[in-house]
């Protein structure tokens, strides 16, 4: 059975103000390196994928030859049928990378643009320009890209309701298959972080990000981009299928720092540098409670909630009775509710605000 494939670039041009995700500064001697690893580690796998999904850092910020590398080790490892997506940054997004993408069996790309605004890619710490991040999307049309997805961010330090919106109409014209729309997180540690508390810049209140959050809810869907999980709109059909599969709970294999693999009830973690990532870190086994539970908080977050009877198949549990203290709570507090038929318990639209409660509630 073909599984699904999560390979972590940790390099970037410059590290945003925002970011705590394991990442390094471009080196090309240390990515050649990197490569290698990585094209022993792809040789030795012997499935097929369903979907393979590059991360990052920024996996376009690696020198073309080494691209190409990566992608000629992965051309025989995928299944009939593929998703195949590699996250693309404005500023390192050429032509020729992006043709060589697209010949080389990537039929997904995602662009980080995660700002439509020069005075909110500032503040962010982005090394790019509004006017190149709208470029970037045309330089993957014009590579051959059909199934292309952008990333915004909302709850920016100087950002209005109004500004959002303008934005959200301005992504919903281009010619673009899939949107997500993440609240900021000002994480401990961050440049971000430190300037929010010496009262460099101030973050927009609870009630200010959440009004963005549910315009966004609102103007997409009415401009053809279904929401399918609390993040994420699309047009009909174009999902990311490997993230469904994260939703499912379903089984994953994670190359690079810090990546997660999750096989047979087996979650795994590599270690945290590029030298000694195919070394695992951290090994834990589920126990068979444990796996529906966080099959629970994953599956709430999609906008078809949980289906009982799926849940049951996929999961070994009865939903109601596996979350019978969590949720009469949930319920009275106007968090989730049943479906129409009674037969799945869906986010309501304040629970979308509060997903993450949700979740935590049901493990």
């Amino acid at each position: 059975m073909a599984k699904n494939l999560y390979i972590h670039i940790p390099f970037c041009r410059k590290k945003c103000a925002y970011c705590d995700f394991y990442s390094l500064a471009y080196s090309s001697a240390a990515a050649e390196k990197y490569v290698q690893t990585l094209t022993e580690q792809i040789s030795s796998l012997e499935d097929k994928f369903a979907t393979v999904y590059i991360g990052g850092g920024t996996p376009t910020v690696l020198d073309a030859l080494f691209l190409r590398r990566l992608l000629k080790a992965l051309r025989h490892k995928l299944a009939k049928g593929y998703e195949f997506s590699v996250e693309a940054n404005p500023e390192s997004l050429s032509p020729g990378k992006a043709r060589m993408l697209r010949d080389g069996g990537v039929n997904r790309l995602s662009i980080g643009l995660q700002s439509l605004d020069d005075a909110g890619l500032k503040v962010l710490g982005r090394v790019h320009a509004a006017c190149r991040g709208m470029a970037a999307v045309e330089t993957a049309v014009k590579a051959g890209f059909k199934n292309i997805s952008v990333d915004l961010i909302f709850g920016i330090p100087g950002q209005t309701l109004a500004g959002w919106k303008g934005q959200l109409m301005r992504a919903a014209g281009l010619p673009v298959s899939h949107i997500s729309a993440y609240a900021l997180t000002c994480e401990k540690g961050t440049p971000l972080a430190k300037a929010v508390a010496a009262g460099r810049v101030s973050l927009p209140d609870e009630a200010q990000s959440a009004a963005m959050y549910l315009a966004a809810m609102d103007f997409l869907p009415g401009r053809g981009f279904p929401q399918y999980e609390v993040s994420n709109f699309a047009l009909p059909g174009k999902a990311c299928r490997h993230n469904l599969n994260y939703w499912d709970n379903g089984e994953y294999v994670g190359l690079g720092p810090s990546a997660v693999s999750y096989l047979g009830g087996v979650r795994m973690r590599n270690r945290a540098t590029p030298a000694d990532c195919a070394k695992v870190a951290f090994r834990e086994k589920l126990t068979p409670m444990r796996r529906a539970k966080e099959t629970a908080a994953l599956k709430i977050r999609c906008n078809q909630g949980i289906d009982f009877a799926w849940f049951a198949q996929a999961a070994g549990f009865d939903f109601l009775e596996l979350q019978e203290k969590a949720l009469p709570g949930l319920l009275s507090r106007g968090l989730v509710c049943y479906n129409k038929s009674g037969k799945a318990i869906q986010l309501t639209r304040k629970g979308f605000l509060f997903c993450d409660e949700v979740s935590a509630e049901f493990l």
